[in-house]
């Protein structure tokens, strides 16, 4: 009896979870099993992500190892990323050719959040998601003085600690009246506030930007609604994330009220 083919999109975090729970249940015996991954890297872990600034490699973060993937028989692709499905003929489509499955999991994750700014994709505004993110950062901070994180939730307050482990001046501009809006009320944002100052972080709240453009003493220049203005060497957005489901969109699979 041949075996059915098995494709994963996605090696993050969450696809490789459903790999090392499905090679150790007795299905999958009757698969060959396929994983494409959009990265170059294998499977990280995204929750440590600013212990990279701190001297971890991707070794260091790896959620598993080359050797275990073909002890497991995996075909891992990596840099490949899936731009289509057809799912009356159970085909999917890279850059690189046509795979066909019986069966198909989506583990495609999310993306940054980039807040429509005018502006925001100028030299030097990056994001704060991936590795390769993280070393676009290291190599925009070469010769910078400064850097500002938009986004004053957890994520933000990691990367607004990351700029500082690079020697930047680091700086939060968040659009709600205090950090972790979502989580934290009026005196639990004013003590967090209060504790990341301390560690040398300036914040500043109730901040709409709504264009950025060439600085006169750095890099860039944050124009805020308010008239006042900020001057960076970088800008990181770190404003939430959002369903990676393209892909589910675009084959007519059902999506959730809020996406994915």
């Amino acid at each position: 009896m041949s075996k059915k083919t098995l494709i994963v999109v996605g090696n993050g975090m969450v696809g490789h979870h459903f790999l090392e729970q499905f090679c150790a249940s007795p299905a999958a015996a009757d698969f060959e099993i396929i994983v494409f991954g959009e990265e170059k890297q294998l499977a990280y872990d995204r929750v440590h992500l600013s212990e990279y600034f701190g001297g971890s490699s991707h070794a260091d973060l790896a959620m598993g190892t080359l050797e275990w993937y073909t002890e497991q028989g995996i075909q891992l692709h990596l840099n490949e990323q899936v731009t289509g499905i057809n799912r009356e003929h159970r085909t999917l489509e890279t850059p690189r050719g046509s795979y066909r499955y019986d069966e198909l999991v989506l583990a495609t994750g999310s993306y940054p959040f980039v807040p429509p700014i005018k502006g925001n994709d100028r030299p030097h505004c990056l994001v704060y998601r991936t590795l390769d993110d993280l070393d676009a950062i290291r190599a925009s901070s070469e010769g910078a003085r400064t850097g500002v994180v938009v986004g004053g939730g957890l994520l933000g307050l990691e990367a607004a600690n990351a700029l500082k482990s690079l020697g930047l001046e680091a700086h939060v501009v968040e659009f709600a009246p205090r950090l972790m809006p979502v989580q934290l009320d009026t005196d639990g944002g004013a003590l967090l506030r209060h504790k990341i100052e301390e560690l040398g972080v300036q914040v500043h709240t109730e901040k709409a930007t709504t264009a950025i453009t060439e600085g006169e003493d750095a890099r860039l220049r944050m124009n805020f609604s308010d008239e006042s203005f900020l001057e960076t060497d970088l800008i990181v957005f770190s404003a939430g994330i959002r369903p990676q489901d393209a892909l589910a969109r675009a084959s007519g699979l059902e999506i959730g009220e809020r996406g994915g």
